[in-house]
């Protein structure tokens, strides 16, 4: 009875906080500003306040940390692997340059800006794969603060912005097929909200190609979690060898930086691929995990101190802005090569 109170507050606060984004996104037109960021952003204003009662602490925390891995998990849900079959070698050769591109312009530019890893790798993820599904799924795995979480996030949504205003402009005066359009859509613009937006200003069927195209780029958050839990581990082990706590690099213990949440998020992807979830059962599946994901965002905000967030300056917006602007023109780039524009 005691661990439900010390939990029930926070947890209830955080379901408030994501019933008032979801109203207050209701009324954005063609959901250019997803439930999610206004989550996030409404409790970065109330952090203040609640920051002050511990008696809504241990749910907060609980819902950034556990309810989030459960809203990614629940994710699998939407996704099948017979999808990247269906969208075809095209797709795939295009996200293999806007991918290196996120990470390798991002760690470039990071150096360059003298960002902090974590923040940079964030912002990259947030670009190259699927805005703040990414940078929420990736966080935990290289133990980043709430507040580099905050930033990247909106560093993310702010170019978001435009591009869902721009890139139907942009297709039409190139003259880009709806596929065409899809493929540009679905591989450089961000969170998948953003994604609908813009495919279905362009047409139906650019719309439906889209949001294909930015389900396929949702898997590759397989690997890139896989690789950033290895290269946070290798960094940590470095900072301990300088720091005199161990003698030498030992090898790492993948049981221990193992995100074991991933195993269930691709148990969910096969249990959808072998037709075993129903399109009706996927899309209340796929309904919960986007409101776990809102809660999950808004306790990110409400663990979040503007003020803290505020100091890392101006470049890392820069420096999100210079990257998604890359994967824009990467992504335009290799469909020319490949005679789709």
């Amino acid at each position: 009875m005691n661990l439900t109170k010390r939990y029930t507050p926070g947890i209830i606060l955080t379901i408030l906080l994501s019933l008032l984004a979801i109203y207050i996104s209701s009324f954005i037109p063609k959901g250019l500003i997803s439930p999610g960021v206004f989550s996030l952003l409404i409790g970065m204003v109330l952090n203040p306040f609640t920051s002050k009662y511990t008696i809504l602490k241990k749910g907060v925390k609980f819902t950034s940390k556990g309810v989030l891995k459960i809203a990614i998990i629940l994710m699998g849900a939407t996704l099948s692997f017979t999808q990247v079959l269906q969208v075809g070698k095209y797709s795939l050769f295009v996200m293999m340059f806007t991918l290196a591109t996120a990470f390798g312009g991002g760690y470039y530019l990071g150096k360059l800006f003298n960002i902090n890893w974590k923040l940079s790798s964030l912002i990259s993820a947030g670009t190259g794969i699927c805005g703040g599904s990414a940078i929420a799924a990736i966080a935990p795995t290289i133990e980043a603060e709430t507040k580099d979480i905050a930033y990247s996030i909106s560093a993310t949504f702010l170019f978001d912005i435009i591009m869902v205003v721009l890139f139907p402009l942009a297709g039409k005066y190139f003259g880009m097929s709806d596929l065409g359009f899809g493929l540009w859509a679905g591989t450089a613009v961000n969170d998948t909200s953003s994604v609908v937006a813009a495919g279905y200003a362009f047409s139906d069927a650019a719309g439906n190609f889209s949001l294909i195209v930015k389900l396929t780029r949702t898997l590759s958050i397989v690997p890139v979690v896989l690789i950033f839990s290895y290269i946070n581990e290798r960094i940590k082990d470095k900072k301990n060898i300088k720091a005199g706590n161990i003698k030498s690099q030992e090898k790492i213990n993948i049981k221990k930086i193992f995100p074991w949440f991933i195993i269930l998020f691709l148990g969910i992807v096969g249990i959808r691929s072998m037709g075993f979830i129903s399109d009706g059962l996927s899309a209340n599946i796929s309904s919960l995990s986007k409101f776990s994901m809102i809660m999950a965002l808004g306790a990110i905000g409400l663990n979040t101190n503007f003020k803290e967030v505020s100091k890392s300056g101006f470049l890392p917006m820069v420096h999100g802005f210079l990257i998604s602007l890359l994967v824009v023109l990467v992504s335009f780039g290799v469909q020319m090569m490949m005679g789709q524009i």
